[in-house]
């Protein structure tokens, strides 16, 4: 077979099927990172002669938006009764980062949308167009819980009904597939799910979709009726099913670890950080109660890191690009961007925010300040590669949660927090300098982050989201910050770095895999969060010291050459996770199956 394959002859295909919440392929169905991957992996793959089709909800809106071709209604057992579920397919999307695997001489990947009234937000009807559905607080998860049950259960049927067939790899992605894992392997009626591999990914191993076991209409005894109505606790133990933390809950995340045949971590360091206990007394997060899970499965051989990818279709391609990138009147036109991005975040609102109040009147001052600056000096010429300090401009992006900013938040003193200790040194040593912050999230997090950008002349924080800013915040950024408490790979920071951007980063998880202390970026540790604070603002202050000498434009110049392609992924995941076979043909990476 081998043989066959360096001269270049046929090569049999194979086929994945991904079932996922998310695909950042399709509007409005992204939320988080696993959208991305779910996006970005199957053009990667056909690169690698396998087709990746995705499995996922309609939400109410995606079937019709998009065209889809209606395939069949599936007779979906679900709660003790028989639920119709209609299935459409379409072609994936094409995208611009994707054009390249498009030319290949493959078969289109499909996206399979499942339709049903419970997979759509209660309020789809008054516009409200969403993957996930916030419960009372009182019930954690149980709409969505009840949601991707049956979900499991109409993907688990298709291939039952043979409307999804010819598969070697199922991969399953968070928890709210994890379900599927465990009807392949309990469930005899299933017993076609046991024909494929299943992997299954953890992108956010902090969320576990917890759920009663059983006597309520979001629990695990109540959706598998047929199955699982008799089941008992002592059963359900040793299945694998409960929380180890609350032994009257089913825990998704832990059936999917347990059931699957292989469990992928985002990153080589977080597989590792996985297998010890989180303790936030030293601000460490690892397996989040489902530790001893992961060791038995990393034990077993099934435990695998694979850092995600990055399209470098618009990576800056040289230092001298990045210089234009940060000239003055690009950093202008930057400045214009983020006026029109406040505008039209009005748009939405009745009244106007406090935190777009104090973005918008310190706009106006920066824009001033370089008014002023130009006027004074009408004409400036500086020799190729010189460094200009007034002009350096340091970026974040990213959601505003916990794990994002709880180390620039943090209390380091009596009267400061991280964030502000950095900005007084930002200050001191390079008065010109500013730092833009984009995110959004958590509401407390907002108003603290708000309450230091009214104190601060140099932080400007904008308290949304706008696609276009951020690329621009990453091609014109010259040093980028993620202090994540946790990150299990992390994409900002690859964003950053593709466009000679360096990163100073907390050294965890993904983050630590892809920055290179003091060769491609900056990275900081320590045993606690106090500890973490104070070395972040050590390495910070490194970094000001040196921001423009020899060492530091080589740092940015290497980072600005690293390469985590979906292409290395691609292969990584065939040999890695799905056991296929990668062959060279003709300079290219081809797969055959794996003979063991």
């Amino acid at each position: 077979m081998e043989q066959n394959i360096k001269n270049n002859q046929s090569i049999e295909e194979k086929k994945v099927m991904l079932v996922a919440a998310e695909n950042g392929a399709i509007n409005g169905a992204k939320v988080g990172g696993m959208a991305d991957v779910i996006r970005d992996l199957p053009p990667a793959l056909i690169e690698q002669n396998v087709q990746a089709d995705v499995a996922m909800p309609d939400y109410g809106f995606i079937a019709s938006d998009n065209q889809a071709q209606f395939v069949a209604n599936v007779e979906v057992p679900y709660a003790g009764r028989i639920e119709l579920v209609k299935l459409y397919k379409m072609p994936r999307p094409q995208l611009p980062a994707s054009a390249s695997a498009a030319e290949h001489d493959a078969p289109q990947p499909q996206v399979y949308i499942f339709s049903h009234p419970l997979f759509n937000h209660p309020q789809l009807r008054q516009g409200q167009r969403k993957v996930y559905t916030e419960s009372h607080y009182q019930r954690p998860f149980a709409d969505d819980a009840n949601k991707f049950a049956l979900f499991c259960l109409s993907v688990a049927s298709a291939f039952r009904h043979g409307l999804l067939a010819d598969y070697q790899v199922l991969h399953l992605h968070d928890w709210h597939t994890a379900m599927l894992a465990m009807l392949r392997s309990q469930v005899d009626e299933f017993a076609v799910l046991k024909t494929m591999r299943c992997v299954y990914t953890i992108h956010n191993l902090a969320i576990q979709g917890v759920r009663p076991f059983s006597h309520d209409e979001s629990s695990f005894c109540h959706w598998f009726k047929p199955w699982f109505s008799e089941i008992d606790l002592t059963k359900a133990r040793e299945l694998k099913l409960l929380d180890p933390r609350y032994d009257n809950c089913i825990n998704p995340m832990r059936i999917g670890i347990a059931h699957s045949d292989c469990v992928h971590i985002v990153s080589p360091s977080y597989a590792q950080e996985v297998t010890r206990a989180s303790d936030s007394q030293l601000g460490f997060i690892g397996g989040e109660g489902l530790e001893q899970d992961l060791v038995e499965k990393q034990h077993q051989g099934q435990l695998i890191g694979i850092i995600n990818g990055c399209f470098y279709h618009d990576a800056c391609p040289s230092v001298e690009q990045k210089r234009a990138y940060t000239s003055a009147d690009n950093r202008q036109s930057l400045f214009n961007l983020i006026q029109d991005v406040l505008i039209e975040w009005q748009g939405t609102k009745e009244q106007v925010s406090a935190c777009d109040f104090i973005a918008a009147n310190r706009l106006r001052q920066w824009q001033r300040q370089d008014e002023n600056k130009q006027s004074k000096s009408p004409l400036n010429l500086y020799p190729p590669g010189l460094v200009i300090p007034h002009t350096w401009l340091l970026t974040s992006v990213g959601r505003l949660t916990s794990q994002k900013v709880a180390l620039l938040l943090y209390q380091v003193t009596a009267e400061h927090k991280t964030l502000e200790l950095m900005l007084l040194n930002l200050e001191m040593q390079h008065p010109k300098a500013k730092f833009i912050l984009l995110g959004s999230g958590d509401a407390e997090l907002a108003k603290q982050m708000q309450q230091i950008a009214a104190k601060h002349a140099n932080l400007l924080f904008l308290n949304g989201y706008h696609e276009l800013l951020s690329e621009q915040l990453y091609q014109q950024g010259e040093l980028f910050i993620m202090p994540s408490s946790f990150e299990p790979c992390g994409i900002s920071q690859m964003l950053a770095m593709k466009q000679y951007q360096p990163c100073l980063v907390h050294a965890v998880g993904g983050l630590k895999d892809t920055v290179i202390d003091k060769q491609t970026g900056w990275q900081f540790s320590g045993d606690n969060p106090q500890q973490q604070a104070e070395q972040l603002l050590r390495v910070f202050d490194e970094c000001l010291a040196s921001y423009g000498d020899n060492d530091w434009l080589a740092i940015r110049e290497k980072a600005g050459e690293q390469r985590f392609t979906w292409q290395q992924v691609a292969i990584d995941y065939c040999q890695q996770l799905y056991r296929f076979e990668v062959i060279a043909v003709s300079g290219t990476e081809q797969v055959v199956a794996h003979d063991a």
